[in-house]
């Protein structure tokens, strides 16, 4: 006869390890943004923000792989700053929900000044 120990199986509770490289703060910022390919202006909202990209919503849907000139505004102390990077489009939500009218997409930057880069640096540390 086997005791109850050995046929008990151990279980452990899933571990959410965060992979990304930069940790994210939700933040609502206006944005302006560009496809590589247009000079024409449209404007989307982050949803959150890092050091390596942000997710916005945009009033239309973006493709996988697609390059897009970004100029994100915020404010820093009565200051308002602006930042511009070039960056590529990683996911996309293909789906609206009920009632929602903007896609969800999630940005990498590729090119980025090293001055905007401390100025965006600089406001995330002020999120924290």
């Amino acid at each position: 006869m086997e005791s109850r120990e050995e046929n008990t199986k151990h279980r452990y509770g899933i571990a959410n390890i965060e992979r990304r490289k930069y940790r994210r703060f939700p933040v609502r910022l206006p944005i302006e943004y560009y496809r590589a390919d247009s000079p024409i202006s449209q404007t989307g909202q982050t949803l959150n923000a890092s050091e390596g990209g942000f997710q916005i919503l945009f009033s239309e849907r973006m493709e996988i792989g697609q390059n897009l000139r970004l100029k994100l505004f915020f404010s820093s102390g009565s200051e308002l700053n602006s930042i511009e990077t070039l960056a590529e489009v990683v996911w996309m939500d293909p789906q609206l929900g009920e009632g929602e009218k903007h896609y969800r997409s999630g940005v990498k930057f590729i090119n980025i000044s090293a001055e905007d880069s401390t100025k965006l640096k600089n406001f995330i540390v002020s999120l924290s």
